[in-house]
C-alpha cells in the first residue's frame, strides 16, 4: 500500500524515494535489523544494544569514533547518509550527549526507519544530497565527519573528488577527523584514488583494510581516516583494534600508503 508499510514474511517493507526498502528481522538478536534498498544490503542495527555492529565496515568507523577523543566525551558529529541510523545509534550510545546532524537524500526511507526503529534520541537530519550540503556548512563546525553515501552498492562521484575532500577539510574543527567507507575489489584501484584524493586536503590519512583484500583476493571495504594535522591520527591504537576484530585488518600509513598510492592521481570531476 503507497505511502506505509507492508508486513512481509521476514520483516517490513516499503516503497522509498530511491526505490524499495525492507527491513528485515535478524533471527539470531531479538534486537537485530538488517536494512535493504532495491535488495541490497544498506545497515544492519540492534536497536536494543546498538554497541553491537555486525557489518564490519562500521566496526572501523566505530574504531574512529572511540579514538577521536577520550572515552566518553561528546562531539559533534556529521553522518553523511542515514540508512538505519547504525552508527548515530552507536555515537549516542557509546557518547551521550553528542550533538549530531545526519544529511540523507531519501525523506522517505528515513521516515520508514524512524517509525519502525524508532531512535530515542535527538538527531537533526538534513534532507539533500551530502556534496550541496557540505558545500553549504559553516566551517569548522564539526569534530569528526562520518562518510558511508552510495547508491545502491557503489559511492557516487559527487562525494570522490578532490572538490568535496576540501569541502569536508573546511567544515572540520581543526583537530577533526574525517572517517570515510569505501567498498572497492581488486587492484583497489579506486581505493588508490581515494587515498590520493584525501591526501590533496589532509595532512594525515590512513586507511583499514583486511589483508586479503589488499592482496587482491576479495571484494570488500576500506575504511579511511583523516585529519587535518599530521600525526593527529591514532594509528596505532587503530592498528591494535583492527587487528583484534574478529575479521582483522591492518592499517596503512605512511610510507606504505606512499607506496600504495605511488603513480595514483587524485580525482578531480569536469
Amino acid at each position: 500500500m503507497a505511502g506505509g508499510w507492508r508486513d512481509i514474511v521476514d520483516g517490513i517493507a516499503e516503497d522509498v524515494d530511491l526505490g524499495a526498502a525492507r527491513l528485515l528481522r535478524d533471527p539470531r538478536r531479538k534486537g537485530g535489523w538488517t536494512l535493504l534498498v532495491e535488495e541490497v544490503q544498506q545497515s544492519y542495527v540492534d536497536v536494543r544494544d546498538p554497541t553491537y555492529l555486525s557489518f564490519e565496515y562500521t566496526r572501523r568507523l566505530a574504531s574512529i569514533v572511540d579514538t577521536a577523543a577520550p572515552a566518553g566525551r561528546p562531539l559533534r558529529v556529521l553522518h553523511l547518509g542515514g540508512g538505519a541510523f547504525t552508527m548515530p545509534r552507536y555515537v549516542e550510545a557509546t557518547r551521550p550527549g553528542s550533538a549530531q546532524v545526519v544529511v540523507e537524500r531519501d525523506r522517505r526511507l528515513a521516515g520508514f526507519v524512524q517509525r519502525v526503529l524508532p531512535l530515542g534520541f535527538e538527531l537533526e537530519i538534513v534532507f539533500d544530497d551530502a556534496r550541496s550540503a557540505v558545500a553549504g556548512w559553516r566551517a569548522e563546525d564539526f569534530d569528526l565527519v562520518i562518510g558511508d553515501v552510495y547508491v545502491a552498492a557503489q559511492m557516487p562521484e559527487s562525494v570522490s573528488d578532490v572538490t568535496f575532500a576540501v569541502s569536508v577539510a573546511r567544515v572540520l574543527r581543526p583537530e577533526g577527523i574525517y572517517a570515510v567507507n569505501v567498498a572497492d575489489l581488486a587492484p583497489l584501484a579506486f581505493s588508490r584514488g581515494q587515498a590520493a584524493t584525501l591526501r590533496t586536503a589532509f595532512d594525515d590519512v590512513c586507511l583499514v583494510v583486511r589483508p586479503e583484500l589488499l592482496r587482491g583476493r576479495r571484494f570488500g571495504n576500506v575504511v579511511f581516516a583523516a585529519a587535518l594535522r599530521a600525526g593527529r591520527l591514532p594509528v596505532a591504537r587503530l592498528a591494535a583494534m583492527a587487528g583484534r576484530d574478529r575479521q582483522p585488518a591492518q592499517v596503512v600509513s605512511g610510507a606504505g600508503l606512499d607506496l600504495l598510492t605511488e603513480g595514483t592521481a587524485p580525482v578531480v570531476l569536469d
